[in-house]
């Protein structure tokens, strides 16, 4: 069968079929062909299509840019253009990773402070949460001190 209904196509491919559906208003794959009923036809190499999106999602790369890893796939671009995308993601994801480093440390500092007992009136951590200048001064001092 060289076609197949939204339903094969998304359980062949692992996801959903409101996906397929989104990803079709999305542009990233291919408008179906209808039957004389009016039912969605995708071509099989959809499932190909529909795994590579899904691959790219896990790896953090936005739609725009799996669009672009699309359209450079289509066409065969230049590999230099899809190691610009990855390093633009890596670029990314290295920085929350400081960003989440700086967050637990911040934490870790609130926990600390905070022995657990008593009343809330003086939480080291509630006073953060109310007055986010209270964390900073501190998380820049472990940093500089580091």
């Amino acid at each position: 069968m060289d076609k197949l209904t939204i339903g094969k196509l998304a359980e062949a491919a692992g996801v959903g079929i409101d996906t397929v559906r989104f990803y079709e208003r999305a542009g990233l794959i291919r408008k179906p062909a209808r039957s004389a009923a009016g039912y969605r036809l995708y071509a099989v190499a959809e499932i190909s299509r529909l795994r590579f999106i899904r691959r790219a999602k896990g790896l953090g790369f936005s739609l725009e840019e799996i669009a672009e890893l699309l359209r450079l796939n289509d066409g065969q671009g230049p590999r230099a253009s899809v190691r610009e995308l990855a390093r633009h993601r890596l670029d990314e994801i290295e920085r929350k990773l400081r960003e989440l480093q700086a967050l637990q440390q911040s934490l870790q500092t609130l926990v600390r402070h905070c022995d657990g007992e008593g009343g809330l009136a003086g939480c080291p951590i509630i006073e953060a949460v109310l007055d986010p200048t209270i964390v900073k001064p501190k998380a820049t001092a472990n940093r500089s001190a580091a």
